[in-house]
């Protein structure tokens, strides 16, 4: 995805390809941490906030209704409950503290896991620097690999298809969605809405999911206007993400499928089938091997069938085979069964 660029800088700049690469890693990693930088102050302003929020906040739990005990089957018994945790605060904390701090271990693993995430994605970037420095030769091995395990006639062919479909990927699912961030995370910082960061990352990762970014950005409008009810700069900010969210299918068409000889739909099933079952890193396995397999079935299926040699009948020319069955048993021999 990133060779191209990575020679655009070195015919630019006159430099050799390795030192390109070590540019192009370099940027790469900026754009990567710089955001995360931002991010990890956001969230470090939310979590304070919080914090502040608790310390200030007295738990109070309001008695119930008297109607509620006139629910069917379960009235009385959540009458019983809600009565006790509105008059023992303790109690109804102690009932509630084993579920929160399973859950509690549930966010600390899934946020370990966005850091290691983040981790790999840093030493991958790093790794790719090196194929980028030798770009021509390893271009050279692809095509022999691929050459050696299909044919010498599909082999290169398929090569190119993998790139394609890698870089159409990368430009109509990631860009995309990294679009979408960028337009929604600008109104988010301008209108002053909380923990903007986060925000933006979750419609990151609903872009790339394949997932409406109104799922997120539907909510954000409906607290600005009641924040600050409506105005001419609610209003834009509401239009703005309207346009946002709806991007997608206008640019999903012009980035996706171009430059790969397969469907779109192949390639945009093949990144969600990916995503599900292996991740980010299915994203882009999945419309490769996706892409890969369509075009083997159309060259197995537009391959015209070999004609089937039919063997003569050998009932009607052998002798051996003719006449009753005893008559050709020799003499003195048991028959066979």
């Amino acid at each position: 995805m990133l060779y191209p660029l990575n020679r655009l800088i070195a015919r630019r700049l006159h430099l050799s390809s390795g030192k390109a690469a070590i540019v192009l890693v370099l940027v790469g990693l900026s754009i990567l941490i710089v955001p995360m930088v931002f991010l990890g102050e956001s969230v470090a302003s939310s979590v304070q906030s919080a914090i502040h929020f608790a310390q200030d906040w007295t738990p109070e739990i309001p008695p119930p209704a008297p109607s509620v005990q006139e629910w069917p089957l379960i009235g009385g018994k959540v009458f019983a409950i809600w009565t006790h945790a509105s008059t023992d605060m303790t109690w109804a904390i102690q009932e509630v503290a084993p579920h929160l701090k399973s859950f509690s271990t549930l966010i600390l693993l899934k946020l370990a896991g966005v850091g290691r995430g983040i981790i790999v994605f840093i030493l991958a970037l790093i790794i790719a620097g090196f194929f980028m420095a030798w770009g021509e030769a390893a271009s050279r091995r692809a095509n022999a690999i691929a050459a050696r395990i299909f044919s010498p006639e599909r082999g290169p062919a398929l090569a190119i298809l993998c790139t394609s479909t890698i870089r159409a990927v990368a430009q109509g699912v990631v860009g995309i969605a990294f679009i979408q961030m960028l337009m929604v995370g600008v109104s988010l910082i301008i209108m002053g809405v909380p923990a903007a960061g986060l925000l933006a990352l979750m419609v990151l990762l609903l872009g790339i999911m394949q997932l409406p970014t109104f799922l997120v950005t539907v909510p954000i409008i409906i607290y600005v206007f009641m924040q600050q009810g409506a105005g001419v700069a609610t209003i834009v900010f509401a239009i703005w993400n309207v346009l946002a969210g709806l991007s997608d299918n206008v640019l999903k068409p012009l980035l996706l499928g171009r430059g790969v000889a397969v469907p779109m739909p192949v390639i945009l099933i093949g990144a969600l089938g990916g995503m599900i079952t292996n991740g980010i890193i299915g994203l882009f396995i999945g419309p490769v091997i996706l892409a890969i397999g369509y075009e083997l079935f159309n060259t197995w299926v537009d391959t015209p069938a070999r004609p089937v040699a039919v063997a003569p009948d050998s009932a009607d020319t052998s002798p051996a085979l003719s006449g009753p069955l005893d008559s050709r048993v020799p003499s003195g021999s048991d028959p066979q069964p």
